[in-house]
């Protein structure tokens, strides 16, 4: 008993400190979620509706408000269940799904002279001569730079036409690109500053399938990845943990290194 009372003691001695975080070292990755949020053309916007705010009879402040808005829109998350029979659903992937190193591959050029541009084997290639093997378990995001067109709808997707899927174009990835990073590289997760990660054109959803398949999560609609190294930087991406769901919204934020 003596013991036991002498190690509480000490326990109760040491100071228990918080984590630093340094904000200069964390980077937003998310859209705000708002009447201007690009969804899917076939989905409604996000809905948004104040239900009270005010001082109240008792002479404090009182606001609330509730919202409505599609899975599949704005910085979100596609769960393995979205393309693939029988994987997970959005509350049965681990917490750590979408956390882990990021790999940043770098197609702005490319993109700018191809709206339909698809990220290539050969351009994962240059990022691994330039930073070393993607590692297992990283997170590879396409930077296109297509996220300093949000939130115009007819530069974002192709078309600001309502159910209009037949004129998209804006850049994802290359079906030989997510088939390397799932068979070879055993990534976590792959992510794109666009809305899909199939090129605008798609009618198979390749690499939805591929990735999905995999039993991997997809990240889309991703923000501020031009403020990112290329390596080194760690994703924190956290989804709404909905029952059932084949996706929902995400808070995606990148600590620097």
């Amino acid at each position: 008993m003596r013991r036991r009372t002498v190690l509480l003691a000490l326990l109760l001695a040491v100071p228990v400190r918080g984590v630093d975080i340094d904000a200069a070292k964390v980077v937003d990755l998310t859209h705000p979620f708002d009447a201007g949020t690009v969804y899917w053309p076939t989905e409604k916007g996000f809905a948004f509706e104040s239900l009270a705010r005010g001082e109240t009879a008792g002479g404090y402040w009182y606001e609330a408000n509730r919202y409505a808005a599609a899975e599949h829109g704005g910085t979100h998350l596609d769960a393995p269940a979205h393309f693939a029979r029988g994987k997970a659903t959005t509350d049965q992937l681990p917490v750590t799904a979408a956390i882990g190193p990021l790999v940043v591959v770098d197609v702005r050029a490319a993109a700018a002279l191809d709206r339909d541009y698809r990220l290539t084997r050969a351009d994962l290639a240059v990022w691994e001569t330039a930073h070393g093997r993607i590692p297992a378990g990283a997170i590879v995001v396409m930077d296109s730079g297509w996220a300093a067109r949000w939130p115009d709808k007819r530069r974002y997707l192709g078309s600001d036409t309502p159910g209009d899927t037949q004129h998209l174009h804006f850049p994802g990835f290359a079906r030989e690109a997510a088939e390397f990073l799932v068979a070879e590289r055993d990534i976590k997760a792959i992510g794109v500053d666009t809305p899909s990660l199939d090129h605008g054109p798609s009618r198979d959803f390749i690499v939805h399938r591929i990735v999905n398949g995999a039993d991997k999560p997809g990240l889309e609609n991703l923000a501020n990845l031009d403020r990112l190294p290329r390596a080194g930087a760690t994703l924190i991406a956290l989804p709404m943990l909905i029952a059932g769901g084949s996706g929902g919204p995400l808070r995606a934020i990148a600590v620097l290194p």
